[in-house]
C-alpha cells in the first residue's frame, strides 16, 4: 500500500499521529468513524488491503483531498468519488431559511428621554430597510448600498441615544446596528477599502458580543477572513477561521454554517499555497453541503452559500496553482449556479471565468464571457467588479487577435460611460 504510506509521510505523520489526526477530523466533520494503528498497518501492508468503511472513506478523502481509489484501494464502482464540479442547479433543493434571532425577553422601559418612544413596529420597519440593503448590494452593487447604510445608521443610533424603548427593543436595535456594520465590512471588501472594512468588522464584532449573538459573530468573522487576506494578514485570517469554528461548535451550529467556515478555511489555505490544506477544507465543505438539508434553522446571512461557492473555491485553488485549464469547468459550474437575484455576484464570477479562460488560451470564449459581463453590469456600481473588468482589459490587450482587440475596445467604451 505504497501510495497511502507516501501520502501519510508527505503529510508529516507517523502511523500513531495519523490515527490521532483521523479521529480529530472525524469529530470535526461529524462523522462516526474510528481507526486504530493496527487497521492502518493492514491498509499499508496487505495486498489487496481491506476496503475502508464508507464513513472512513469520507474522512480519508477529507484528510488527503484525493479519492480513495488514488490511495491504492480497489474501490467498487458505486463507491468511487469523482473529482468534478458539485453544482447541479436542476437538483439543488430550495429551502426556506429561518433567521437565527434568538429569544429576546422584554424588560423594563429605559429611563424617559426627550426623544420619541420606539416600539417593535419601528424595529420591524428598520429591519425591512436593512433587508432591502442586502438586496441592493446584490443587485446594483456596494456603492449605493454604502450610501443608504449611512442613513440607516443615523436612524438607529439616534433612536438608541435619545428615544425611549424597552430592553427588548434596545437589544434588537443593537443587533440591527451590528448587522449594519457587518454589511459595511463587506462593502469595504468589495470597494477595495480594506482598512475601512476591517474597522467595520471590529465594530460589528463588538456589537454582536454585547447582545450575545453568536451566529452574528461568526458572520462577521467570515468577512474578516476575506479582508485579512486582502491586507496580507494571513495570521489574522487563520485566527478568524479558528474562532469561527470554535463559536460554531460551542453553539451547536448546523452544517450550513460549518460549510461557510470550511470555505473560508479553503480561502486561507489557497492564499498560503497550502494545496493539501485547501483540499481538506473543500472536502469538509462538500461533506457539510451533503448534510445541509438536515439543518432546522439557518441564519439569514448564510443563505448565499451553495454548491457554486464550493466550485468557485475549487477553481480558485487551481488558479493559484497556475492550472487554469483545470479551473475552467469549476468556474463554469459556479456561474451556472447563480440565481437571477444575484446580479452583482453573477457578473463578478463571469468576469473571473473570462480571465481564466483567457489565461487558458480560450480567447474567443473568454471574450464572449466578458461581453456578457458588460451587458449585465449596466446599473451595477461595484469597485470589485470594475477591477476585474479592467484586469481582463490589460490581459486581452496583450493578445493579437481580432476578437481580443474588439473586446478591449468595448471594455474601454463601457468604462468610459461610467461603470464604477
Amino acid at each position: 500500500m505504497y501510495e497511502l504510506t507516501r501520502l501519510r509521510k508527505a503529510a508529516g505523520h507517523t502511523q500513531e499521529s495519523f490515527v490521532s489526526a483521523f479521529l480529530e477530523e472525524a469529530t470535526r466533520m461529524g462523522v462516526r468513524a474510528s481507526l486504530s494503528v493496527r487497521q492502518l498497518r493492514r491498509w499499508e501492508r496487505d495486498s489487496p488491503p481491506p476496503l475502508p468503511h464508507p464513513s472512513q472513506q469520507k474522512v480519508l478523502e477529507a484528510i488527503f483531498g484525493v479519492p480513495i481509489a488514488e490511495m491504492g484501494f480497489d474501490v467498487p464502482r458505486h463507491r468511487l468519488t469523482v473529482s468534478a464540479p458539485v453544482s447541479d442547479p436542476e437538483a439543488v433543493k430550495r429551502r426556506t431559511f429561518v433567521a437565527d434571532v434568538g429569544a429576546l425577553a422584554a424588560t423594563a422601559l429605559v429611563p424617559e428621554r426627550p426623544g420619541p418612544r420606539i416600539g417593535t413596529a419601528d424595529v420591524a420597519r428598520l429591519r425591512k430597510r436593512l433587508d432591502a440593503l442586502y438586496r441592493m448590494d446584490h443587485t446594483v452593487g456596494s456603492v449605493p448600498a454604502m450610501a443608504q447604510s449611512h442613513r440607516i445608521e443615523e436612524e438607529i443610533t439616534g433612536a438608541l441615544s435619545s428615544a425611549s424603548y424597552t430592553g427588548r427593543v434596545g437589544r434588537e436595535l443593537q443587533t440591527l446596528l451590528a448587522e449594519l456594520h457587518g454589511h459595511r465590512a463587506w462593502y469595504g471588501y468589495d470597494g477595495g477599502r480594506f482598512a475601512q472594512g476591517r474597522t467595520s468588522c471590529l465594530e460589528a464584532l463588538t456589537a454582536a458580543q454585547l447582545v450575545g449573538d453568536t451566529m452574528l459573530q461568526i458572520s462577521v468573522l467570515e468577512t474578516l477572513v476575506l479582508l485579512a487576506l486582502k491586507a496580507e494578514r494571513s495570521w489574522e485570517a487563520t485566527g478568524a477561521v479558528e474562532n469561527a469554528h470554535r463559536l460554531a461548535t460551542r453553539a451547536g451550529a448546523g452544517h450550513t454554517v460549518h460549510l461557510v467556515i470550511a470555505l473560508r478555511e479553503a480561502n486561507v489555505a489557497t492564499r498560503l499555497g497550502d494545496s493539501s490544506g485547501a483540499r481538506r477544507a473543500l472536502s469538509r465543505a462538500v461533506n457539510h453541503l451533503g448534510r445541509a438539508d438536515t439543518d432546522y434553522e439557518v441564519p439569514k446571512w448564510a443563505r448565499f452559500v451553495g454548491p457554486f461557492e464550493i466550485d468557485y473555491a475549487t477553481a480558485d485553488m487551481y488558479v493559484q496553482a497556475r492550472q487554469p485549464k483545470r479551473a475552467v469547468p469549476f468556474l463554469r459550474a459556479a456561474v451556472r449556479g447563480f440565481g437571477g437575484d444575484l446580479a452583482r455576484n453573477s457578473a463578478s464570477y463571469r468576469a473571473k471565468l473570462a480571465a481564466v479562460l483567457l489565461d487558458a488560451g480560450e480567447v474567443e470564449e473568454a471574450c464572449a464571457e466578458m461581453s456578457a459581463v458588460l451587458e449585465a453590469c449596466t446599473g451595477i456600481r461595484s469597485p470589485k467588479l470594475l477591477g476585474r473588468i479592467l484586469e481582463f482589459q490589460r490581459m486581452v490587450m496583450r493578445v493579437d487577435s481580432a476578437e481580443a482587440r474588439e473586446c478591449g475596445e468595448r471594455i474601454q467604451e463601457t468604462v468610459s460611460e461610467g461603470l464604477a
